[in-house]
């Protein structure tokens, strides 16, 4: 069954991927004069990358891959969607920037990958697509070098509570009918397969994969207003009040992996 969910969601991504393209969520004219799309989270947890080898997994149309690459990184961007893959590689390309990019789903990538790198990323909105992290997890391990960092920044699963999904992990996905989260979307809708992930199951994955949690931290702002009822805070980001009171909407990981 798997393999069906794959091709579900891979055929969302390369429709997403050509709204997306279009939109000003993503800005693509303001990227390619120069604007980074990194925000102040990953950039001050992650830190200095000059010269390191960067895998981003779940890397979409390549931008922050490709944002890593203006700071000096040798990057690479692995991608479930073929149509996101090749607006990736256009876009380093058009910006003559050093970059590889792999069109593959996230487990065989795992499976077959035999390079280590200094650095593994990946960002908002990736968990859940994945029905099993525990494979996730050694897919990341397998990709670190001795004393490699990995790095997460994620939505908060506690917030899909208020949106009525279930917080707690399931062998079933949530299949449903949806459109995507730009403001050009034109109503068009893919059905897409995803998987609930609590905190405590990310963390437990990426410990019992033999990696060491150096950092958790969790926000109460996104930078992206791409949740209902979401209010703008001056020079904070987004925020979501439940009963008055600030829902958690991001968190971030970083682990290390030791030698042994």
């Amino acid at each position: 069954m798997e393999l069906d969910y794959l091709s579900l969601n891979k055929e969302a991504w390369n429709k997403r991927t050509s709204v997306h393209i279009e939109s000003k969520f993503y800005d693509v004219e303001a990227f390619k004069q120069g604007k980074s799309s990194l925000n102040a989270i990953e950039l001050e947890q992650v830190g200095n990358v000059e010269g390191k080898s960067l895998l981003h997994l779940q890397c979409h149309f390549g931008q922050d891959t490709l944002s890593w690459a203006r700071l000096g990184a040798k990057v690479t961007g692995v991608d479930l969607s073929p149509a996101a893959i090749e607006q990736a590689q256009c876009l380093s390309r058009d910006l003559g920037l050093e970059a590889r990019f792999i069109e593959s789903d996230i487990y065989e990538f795992g499976e077959s990958n035999t390079e280590q790198y200094d650095l593994v990323f990946t960002s908002y909105g990736v968990l859940c697509w994945l029905p099993d992290l525990s494979r996730w997890a050694k897919t990341v391990a397998g990709a670190l070098k001795v004393g490699g960092e990995f790095h997460i920044v994620e939505f908060h699963t506690f917030n899909d509570l208020l949106y009525g999904y279930s917080y707690f992990p399931s062998a079933e996905p949530d299949i449903e009918e949806e459109g995507t989260y730009t403001e050009n979307c034109d109503g068009t809708t893919s059905t897409m397969a995803t998987w609930p992930h609590p905190l405590s199951e990310v963390i437990n994955a990426l410990i019992q994969a033999g990696l060491r949690i150096d950092a958790f931290a969790e926000y109460p702002y996104s930078p992206y207003n791409c949740f209902e009822g979401l209010e703008y805070v001056e020079q904070k980001g987004y925020q979501l009040l439940h009963k008055g009171q600030q829902v958690p909407l991001l968190y971030a990981i970083k682990a290390t992996k030791d030698g042994h």
